[in-house]
């Protein structure tokens, strides 16, 4: 049984990752990408014609949301092993995408993820005013890549990542291992995210949350944040 206590100041803040500090960038590029590197000697675009590449792309697009299909319970986020298999699995559905094709949106989708504009201000404001910062993901792969690349990397606290953790959102343990991180109690701490299901998870455990539902284009609101987490909250 959780026992609650009444909320302090916010001291520390949980981020999920993609759709919320980054984004999967643009899926007519990541779908061009792959072409190339699946060795097709034209474009998606020429091979495919008009109708059918936008839609391959905007399915693309949704990728994310589309393998919940074959894998709600989240168990891809649990090891890159299983990642995989749930990707393939996946990827058996659609016509259009063979095995080349799959495995070249695989191998080259972490290059396309690149944070918001307004991700490294935030966070840079949120460690300026003290307060502790984790990210709390449920992805089966090392994303550092994409955080490193990003400038993101000496701005957390902690990272805790699902396959590491052997837990993922939205239940307790891992919301808690971050917590625990980050030595903040729940009740002075935030969760940023995206999911009415998986991060809306910590405020099981009585940690106030923030969701930011998907946006298109090059910043994401994350300003928001900053209203909630005051000045010295260390």
């Amino acid at each position: 049984m959780v026992t609650f206590t009444e909320p302090g100041p916010i001291r520390a803040v949980l981020f999920d990752f993609h759709s919320t500090l980054v984004d999967q960038g643009d899926p007519v590029a990541w779908l061009d990408l792959a072409w190339t590197r699946a060795g097709r000697g034209s474009s998606a675009l020429d091979d495919l014609g008009p109708e059918r590449h936008g839609e391959l792309a905007s399915w693309v697009n949704r990728i994310w949301e589309h393998v919940r299909e074959v894998d709600p319970h989240n168990e891809r986020d649990l090891s890159p092993t299983r990642h995989r298999q749930v990707y393939d699995t996946l990827m058996e559905s659609v016509d259009v995408i063979d095995d080349a094709l799959a495995h070249a949106l695989y191998e080259c989708m972490l290059e396309t993820w690149i944070p918001y504009v307004d991700t490294v201000p935030v966070l840079t404001e949120l460690r300026r005013r003290g307060a502790r910062i984790a990210l709390v993901s449920n992805v089966g792969i090392d994303v550092r890549p994409v955080l490193e690349a990003g400038g993101l990397t000496d701005l957390f606290d902690a990272v805790v990542l699902s396959y590491e953790a052997g837990a993922v959102k939205p239940g307790a343990p891992i919301f808690e291992r971050a917590l625990d991180a980050v030595g903040v109690p729940a009740g002075n701490a935030l969760m940023v995210g995206d999911s009415p299901h998986d991060d809306a998870g910590a405020a099981l455990i009585g940690v106030r949350t923030l969701l930011l539902p998907r946006t298109s284009g090059e910043r994401h609101g994350l300003d928001i944040v900053l209203g909630l987490v005051p000045e010295g909250s260390e």
